[in-house]
């Protein structure tokens, strides 16, 4: 793996998101309320709403147009038929690092 850092712990608000823009395509940083963060792609796959606007909920983001929710673990829909692509990060002395080999590998879409 690659990482990369991409910013500080603290940049992303407790039960927040916040995105990073890549060159093929944005993707959000997901903060729970535990602490923990993940990275998803941004758009939704149902009507392409922007996930860094949703509501975090657990480890779980909820679209903000069509109500649709995202296990963030996994980016699979539940109770749908859908899911996001998903992003390794790693916490070091607080900052925030991400995997460069996975989101170079990602599907421009």
């Amino acid at each position: 793996m690659s990482w990369i850092d991409i910013g500080a712990i603290d940049d992303i608000p407790l039960r927040g998101a916040r995105k990073i823009k890549t060159a093929l395509g944005c993707v959000a940083l997901f903060r729970t309320g535990e602490g923990e963060v993940f990275a998803a792609a941004d758009r939704c796959p149902h009507k392409g709403g922007p996930l860094s606007e949703g509501i975090v909920h657990g480890q779980s983001v909820t679209c903000p147009l069509h109500n649709w929710v995202f296990d963030l673990n996994t980016g699979q829909a539940q109770g749908e038929d859908g899911s996001i692509a998903t992003f390794p990060l790693r916490l070091e002395s607080g900052r925030v690092l991400i995997d460069g080999t996975k989101l170079a590998a990602r599907s421009a879409a």
